[in-house]
């Protein structure tokens, strides 16, 4: 279905939001009056969100700038159990101050993406240990868990998969599903809410939510989810050499987010800039229009604009500066040795191993192996893990590649 009624599903679908839905009709009917009330919810696991959870964090952006209210909801009591969706095995049980510490940690990210506040669609935040922790088992058990079918339980994917690769779920893992699905009937009782969103793994859960709020006599509940990222190349989106891309500034600085989305695959630019940033439509399509090396002022475009919605936009302008000075001035020319190299050979693709010993960064390609085993390799500050990578005029930045070994050993490679 396309061409919604409501401005919300239509900005969610022009921007490639858009997986599944429980039923468009009646979610669009709801949006279309401002009557949405969304939840994600977001477990206590690590001190910041990452990546896949800033996508989520635009929908909920796109449906409060469409007048409809967002609601984050912390999983201050599904963290003690732990989710076992995409994992092999179970994880780690957090202590209560872990979660707690967490959570203190992760609340602040909200704010720059939404506005809080007491208006009729202004975010709210709530934690499901206000009502998980209180429920008694045998209450449990027989006001929510008389609703679920064990058969069926053992059909979803979070299970299913590690039944057949035969690696142990525990009970407790078992009971996340629950728990998840009882919150989405508590925040439709208390708060109103009727749609939760998430990612596509999330959808068996989701939907078993929708199923119970019917089952106990809740208004009509939705679902949506949205697409799990890969890149162009099929890599997991929001992974670099050194983990994943944190949210929180202290876990993964400005700069570091900065060339995170400055170092786009061309071929994901456009879908990122439309997932990740708040730039109009109409902007977007006239960066879908550069070709060739151009290319690079959309990603330094993405870069500007996805650093500025989460860390502000001195921090964007700042990280921005950094780079211009580094690649287009010859990365502060006086600090920073440049060697020049055959355009018709760099054209073939030069092997890294030999680039870094030509610069003098070392003596020798066995040598620069040892450095490659032990994370010391950088170019154009990503990390080096293959000692068999090429480099090639798509590496180039601004007409020259930044080499690093160490933190303090620099040169810069450009073509003549």
């Amino acid at each position: 279905m396309s061409g919604y009624k409501s401005d919300f599903l239509n900005v969610l679908d022009e921007r490639g939001f858009i997986h599944q839905c429980s039923d468009f009709e009646g979610l669009d009917a709801l949006a279309a009056r401002n009557e949405v009330i969304a939840y994600v919810g977001y477990d206590c696991t690590a001190r910041s969100l990452h990546i896949g959870n800033y996508l989520t964090m635009m929908m909920l952006y796109w449906l409060q700038q469409t007048g409809n209210k967002p609601v984050t909801l912390m999983g201050g009591g599904t963290t003690m159990v732990g989710d076992p969706s995409g994992k092999d095995e179970t994880r780690a049980m957090r202590t209560i101050e872990e979660i707690e510490a967490n959570k203190t940690s992760i609340k602040g990210v909200f704010s720059k993406v939404l506005k809080f506040g007491d208006g009729a669609n202004d975010a709210m935040m709530v934690d499901n240990a206000d009502w998980l922790l209180k429920l008694g088992y045998i209450e449990m058990l027989r006001e929510v868990g008389r609703h679920f079918s064990v058969n069926r339980m053992l059909t979803m994917d979070s299970v299913k998969l590690r039944l057949e690769r035969e690696q142990e779920m525990s009970f407790i893992e078992f009971n996340y599903m629950v728990c998840q699905s009882y919150d989405y009937v508590e925040l439709a009782r208390r708060h109103g809410v009727n749609l939760q969103m998430g990612g596509s793994d999330q959808w068996g859960n989701i939907v078993n939510g929708v199923d119970l709020g019917r089952r106990m006599g809740t208004h009509q509940l939705y679902a949506l989810t949205t697409p799990l990222l890969t890149t162009a190349s099929g890599a997991k989106m929001g992974k670099t050499a050194q983990g994943a891309v944190w949210l929180n500034a202290e876990q993964f600085s400005p700069w570091d987010f900065w060339q995170y989305w400055r170092n786009t695959e061309d071929a994901d630019v456009i879908r990122f800039l439309k997932l990740f940033t708040i730039l109009p439509m109409d902007e977007i399509r006239r960066l879908e229009k550069l070709e060739g090396s151009e290319i690079n002022e959309a990603k330094k475009v993405l870069a500007n604009e996805a650093t500025a919605l989460l860390h502000g936009r001195e921090a964007a302008e700042q990280a921005a500066e950094t780079a211009r000075k580094t690649f287009e001035e010859g990365a502060l020319a006086e600090t920073l040795p440049t060697i020049e190299v055959p355009a018709s050979e760099f054209a073939a693709g030069m092997g890294v191993l030999s680039l870094f010993v030509s610069a003098g960064l070392a003596a020798s390609n066995g040598e620069m192996r040892r450095h490659v085993k032990g994370g010391a390799v950088r170019v154009n500050d990503e990390q080096v893990t293959d000692d068999r990578m090429t480099l090639d005029p798509s590496n180039l930045r601004d007409g020259v590649i930044k080499l690093s070994l160490g933190k303090k050993k620099h040169a810069l490679v450009r073509p003549v």
